[in-house]
This record gives structure tokens, sequence and C-alpha cells, in this order.
């Protein structure tokens, strides 16, 4: 784009209006029009390209506090997801133009190809603030002709959206179709180690290849699918993706992950697949006063101490006591224990079950753009495979 357009695009004006009636004046960004959604903030200094594409964003307005966003443009190979999935961005200052050499188009040139609305020019800062003493909230941005309206009119459009509790969206972002994600595409060489059906709640691309550069077959499945749509390409492990919306609309794969705990299949979950775990063990969840979104999310592994930095993007939370292994509320699955919290707010961040193969974690190992400290997740998910099939195999020979 030119920077004469950018100028145009520029000189439109925005606002930023939340549900309690704060009301932020900016300048247009990406497309013209009206975008309604959750306001919520990432608190990530890079990675804004993987964040926009993230399914788990869907429905929701994004406020960067990095202030300078759109300096390396965007590419082909960054995207997390076949398009853009937040409803609509807001950023502080962006870039004039991209400057780097993996660039193929500007942000804002993105923005508009995908019709996604956004807003420039405000204190992302102050919204932030605003955001975490009141909490995360519906919101619309307003451009061009749409932000000529009464301001009334704006705040009741706003107040008549959709809330996120209650939305369901894993189904509206994930796959229709399967497929499958094979090692030899990424570098494996020999025949796969394992297998796993990997449940497309809003996956994003970099979980499957994580997987398939450590030899891992994977067969991505729609959000609706059954026990038997899992069996049928005959996992040695079952995998939950991350995703968007309220957990407690998820009774379909709560059903499902249930079926595949009774017959002792290995699991691993994130993010939503963490909180589809923990309602299937019995417990509840409830909805975060902000969230976490961002690439910078300490979290501490209870077992060993170790602190992680972690990406995440959750606006919901497993309701599970911290006390120590317990019997789930749905006693067949046995103990569990929480095996992970948040060291900004004692949030749980992962669940561990000590007498079926079956853990989950609430933040992204996989975690494009970074940090990487919790790459060795996948490795745990293959050593339990493993210790699985060689019981089964013991128990088979006696």
């Amino acid at each position: 784009m030119s920077e004469a357009t950018m100028a145009t695009t520029a000189s439109t004006a925005a606002l930023l209006v939340l549900e309690d009636g704060r009301i932020f004046r900016g300048s247009g960004y990406g497309a013209q029009g009206t975008a309604l959604g959750e306001a919520v903030f990432a608190t990530g200094m890079t990675g804004y390209q993987e964040t926009i594409t993230d399914p788990s964003y869907a429905r929701q307005l994004v406020v960067q506090t990095a202030p300078h966003i759109g300096n390396t443009g965007v590419n082909d190979d960054d995207a997390e997801s076949r398009r853009i999935w937040v409803a609509g961005y807001i950023v502080r200052d962006p870039a004039r133009r991209p400057s780097n050499w993996r660039s193929e188009r500007s942000l804002d040139e993105e923005l508009i190809n995908q019709g996604i609305i956004g807003i420039q020019g405000v204190d992302t800062r102050a919204i932030t603030r605003h955001l975490r003493e009141r909490g995360a909230m519906r919101a619309g941005i307003f451009s061009g002709a749409a932000a000529a309206a009464p301001e009334a009119e704006l705040l009741a459009q706003v107040t008549a959206s959709a809330r996120m509790e209650g939305a369901r969206l894993a189904e509206e972002v994930s796959v229709s179709q399967a497929y499958v994600v094979e090692p030899s595409d990424h570098g494996w060489e020999g025949e796969p180690k394992f297998s796993i059906a990997a449940i497309d709640l809003g996956i994003k691309a970099m979980t499957p290849r994580r997987f398939a550069e450590r030899g891992v077959r994977v067969h991505v499945l729609p959000a609706t699918s059954t026990i038997e749509d899992v069996r049928a390409v005959n996992p040695d492990g079952v995998f939950l993706s991350n995703g968007p919306g309220d957990p407690a609309t998820a009774d379909t794969q709560v059903g499902m992950l249930r079926q595949v705990l009774d017959a002792g299949t290995p699991f691993f979950g994130i993010c939503f697949g963490n909180q589809i775990l923990g309602r299937a063990l019995g417990f509840g969840t409830y909805k975060l006063r902000y969230g976490h979104r961002g690439i910078n999310q300490p979290v501490m592994d209870r077992a060993t101490g170790r602190v992680e930095i972690t990406s995440q993007n959750h606006g919901f939370a497993v309701d599970a006591p911290k006390s120590g292994p317990v019997t789930a509320p749905e006693e067949r699955f046995g103990r569990v224990e929480v095996s992970h919290i948040s060291l900004n707010d004692d949030v749980v961040e992962g669940l561990n079950c000590l007498d079926i193969p079956a853990f989950s974690v609430q933040y992204h190992p996989e975690a494009a753009a970074g940090p990487h400290d919790s790459a060795y997740l996948f490795d745990r998910f293959i050593d339990l495979m493993a210790s699985t099939a060689a019981a089964t195999q013991t128990e088979e020979k006696n």
C-alpha cells in the first residue's frame, strides 16, 4: 500500500466504544465499517501476525499493548490458520511501511484484503488499564461513515451484541474436512513413531507441525468429530487443541473425551482442550476478569518448581482444587492434580491425571511466535503414548 493510501485511511475518523460507555477516538486502520466483539488486550511485543490469525481470537477486538505494530509486515508463511480471525484490531502506532526481508505486504493491506476493521492512534495503554480495572467487555469499532452516527446509537449496538459467555465458536472456526500432517513433510526420516487424532477446535498450524517434527502422524479432525470418527483413524493418542468460546458450551467434545478416557487412550489437551478435560473430569469452568493473552505469561510447574514463560490466549479457566491430588468428581477417572499455576493470579494452568494416561495445560507449547520453554510437552505426550503401548503389550503377553 502506498503512503498516500495509508494517509487517506489514517485520516478517516474512527471510534472505539466500550460497553460501559467509555469512548476512545482515533482514525481508521484496515477496512472501514463496524466491528463488534469482546475487547481484550494482548501483551506480546512481537508475533502480531500469529495473533490475528489465531482462531482463539474469534469474535474479539484485540488491543495490542505494544505501541508499534506492523513494522515487519506480513507474509504467507507465518499465518497460524487460513484467515484472520480477530473481529477488530486496535493499535496505537502502526508502521508507515514494513521493513523486513520476509515481508510480502503491509499489515494494513492484509487487514483491508480480509475485511478486518481496525482503529489506530488511540491510547492503548489507557484502554488496557481500563480493561484491567473493569474487565473484558463488549465493544465496537466504528470507522468511516459508521463513526458519524450518534454516540448513543453506537453504544446501543454494542450493548445489543452477543456476549462471550455462552458462545459456541469452536465449530465455526474448525475445519469441515479431516486432513493429515505427515512427519515426512517436516524433516522426519523413516516411519512415523505414532499416530494421533487431533480435534481441531481452533488449532494453530504450528501445533501439528511440532508433532510431525517429532515423528508423529497427525490426523486433524473437525470439532464435531464423534468417538467413531476418532477410532476410524486408529490413533495411539488423542489431542484437543486451543479454540474460542465458552467451554460450558462444549458438551459434544466433553462427551467424546469421556469415551476416550474410558478406553484408556492417552490424551493431551491445550488451552480449550485443558478446559474440556477439566469438564470431562467433572470440574467446572468460569470466565476470567480479563484473561491471559500474550507470549510472556509466567507459569510454575508445581512438581519441579520450574517457571516457564508461556504463550497464552484464553478468557476462561478450570475451577479445580489446588490443594493436592483429589479424586475427580467423575470418580471413575481416579485421582487428578493441578500440575501448573499462573504466577500472575494463581489460575489453574494444567491438569495431570494420576490413574489414567491424560494431562493438559492451559497455555500453548507450540508458541508461535515464541517462547519455547514448554516445547517439552510434545515429548511428554510421546513418552506417554510409548509407555501406554508398552504396558498394553505386557498385559497382552500375560
